[in-house]
């Protein structure tokens, strides 16, 4: 997956706007106002934070060491950073990307859920 493959997919999601709050390199894609993705998108190799079930996040560290490994400048209990080297399938990337947005929709008040729905 190249960065701007990273950038188009995670602005595919209702509601994501990316913004720049901590410096120029630093893309953050939000769902109405709530981090989910923070890329530095011209970095090489190409790291991604994502949030992640505290659950699944241990698996996917224990899965691909090295390459899924505790979310850096996170709570490393709920994040995690994906290294998009290509090593990991785009399909697996994908839906990292997917869960991390979900499991932020899942924590907004239940009328954002629903006008995103409808949206």
């Amino acid at each position: 997956m190249t960065p701007q493959e990273l950038r188009t997919l995670c602005l595919s999601f209702n509601a994501t706007v990316e913004e720049f709050p901590f410096n120029p390199e630093t893309s953050v894609f939000k769902v109405l106002g709530k981090l989910f993705a923070l890329a530095d998108l011209d970095a090489r190799p190409l790291k991604v934070n994502l949030k992640c079930d505290p659950e699944d996040a241990i698996r996917l560290r224990a899965e691909h060491p090295d390459l899924i490994v505790p979310g850096w400048h996170m709570n490393k209990r709920h994040w995690n950073t994906v290294t998009v080297d290509g090593t990991l399938s785009d399909s697996l990337v994908r839906e990292l990307v997917e869960d991390s947005y979900d499991l932020v929709v899942a924590g907004l008040p239940r009328a954002e859920r629903l006008r995103l729905d409808r949206a």
